[in-house]
This record gives C-alpha cells, structure tokens and sequence, in this order.
C-alpha cells in the first residue's frame, strides 16, 4: 500500500512539473541556450580546468538546470500547495506526511536524471564532447547525487510564510549562487575579492566536483565537507519553519 502511494503520488509530481512552463524555461531552455551562445562566443576548443570549455561549461549549465529544478521548481510546487489548502487536505488522507516529503524529493531527483541527460546528449551531439563513459557517469552521478543539499534549500524556501514572494526570492536566490558560484562564469574570470566569496557558495563546491570529474581528477573532501554542511543546515532550518507552520 505505502509503495502504490509513494508511485502514484511521484508520478503525479513528475507530471505536474513537467507541465509548468517555469520549469521548461528555466531548467531546460535557459542552461541549453547559454551553453550554446557562451561556447560559440568563446570558442569550443579553449582550455580551462584542464578541459576545454566546451565540456566545462557543459558541467557549468548542466548544474545550473539542476539548480533551477531542485531550488525554484521545488519551493514553488511547495509554497502553492501550502496556499491552496492541499498539505490540509492530506492529513484526512491515508497519506502521510513522510510519504508526501518522500514523493517531492524522489520525483525531483527522477526530474534532475532527465535534465542531466538532456544536457549531456546536447553536448555530445552537436558540439562533440568527448570523454570515457567513466567520466560520463562519474559526472553524472555526481550531479545527481550533490543535488540534495539543494533540494533542501528548496524545500526550506518554500516554507516562507509568505507564499507571494517565494517565487520571487527563490529565483534571486537560484540567480544568486548560480553567478556567485561561478556557472555562468568560471572563477578565473572573477576578481580576487569574488573568488574568495565564491569558494564559500555551496554552487561552487557543486559545480567543481563536476569540473574535476570532467577533467579526470576526483572530488575534494572540502566540498563534499561543505556541501554536507549546508544540506544538515538547509535541512535543520526547513524542519524548524515546517513545525512553526504547523502550529499556526
């Protein structure tokens, strides 16, 4: 009975997304637009990492959609039912509140799968990125895996009480450590005051581990460190405002 319930209501999480134009935009169509444009301004063939930039800023936009699905998508679908009555609704349901959190981070996480072979096969195919199948799925992994700590912090924002202005301040926040931590421009090209802030962003440790992969290096423990660090925060905060929700 718990596993039809967890299937039923994850393929209902998948489908609702997959319909919501926001999610189309920002974590399918935004990452493969500016892959396209910043690889042919700069040039597919130029080094940085170690790996040419179109295999690093193909790691770069596949993190950023992942991004977008696992922090605005998520926070979204979260506030909204929370507006309409829905999380209500289900306490008078046989589905319990585990499953209901449970069914948002599977369906994500399948969601994320997607946008990662996506992005992958748009690399592969139509600007020839080439790597071993180990790295492929090394990256790949990585990007799926390290996407939890983000689906905390989506999950937490879309426990503001303020359900209007999470929309709002997800996408600054999804805008925010997508720049800051170096996926739209790689961390050469920022000042020394910039990199020093970047080092600190969970975006960053995020997007390196996929760089490092892709170059054929392992990932550092200072990231794997830092971004568990920000998931038990993400998750520690966001446990805290649901009970808050809950006893109004």
């Amino acid at each position: 009975m718990l596993s039809r319930a967890m299937t039923a209501q994850c393929r209902a999480e998948i489908l609702r997304t997959l319909r919501n134009r926001r999610f189309v935009i920002f974590a399918l169509l935004m990452p493969a637009l500016f892959y396209f444009i910043f690889t042919s301004v700069v040039g597919d063939a130029m080094q940085i990492g170690g790996i040419e930039w179109k295999a690093y800023y193909l790691m770069s936009m596949t993190v950023y959609g992942v991004l977008g699905s696992s922090i605005t998508s998520l926070s979204s679908r979260l506030a909204a039912e929370r507006a309409s009555g829905y999380n209500r609704l289900l306490r008078i349901t046989p589905l319990s509140s585990s499953v209901y959190v449970a069914s948002k981070m599977v369906s994500t996480s399948v969601i994320n799968a997607g946008i990662i072979l996506f992005m992958f096969l748009l690399g592969s195919l139509f600007k020839g990125v080439v790597m071993s199948w180990e790295q492929w799925l090394f990256c790949g992994l990585w990007i799926w895996a390290g996407a939890l700590p983000f689906m905390a912090l989506g999950t937490l924002l879309g426990q503001l009480r303020n359900t209007d202005a999470v929309q709002v301040v997800s996408q600054l926040v999804y805008m925010g450590i997508s720049i800051l931590g170096g996926l739209w421009f790689p961390k050469q090209a920022m000042s020394p005051v910039l990199q020093r802030i970047m080092e600190l962003m969970p975006s960053y440790r995020f997007g390196s581990g996929a760089w490092g992969l892709a170059a054929g290096h392992g990932v550092s423990g200072s990231s794997l460190l830092t971004l568990a660090v920000y998931a038990a925060l993400f998750v520690v905060l966001s446990s805290y405002l649901n009970k808050r929700q809950d006893a109004i």
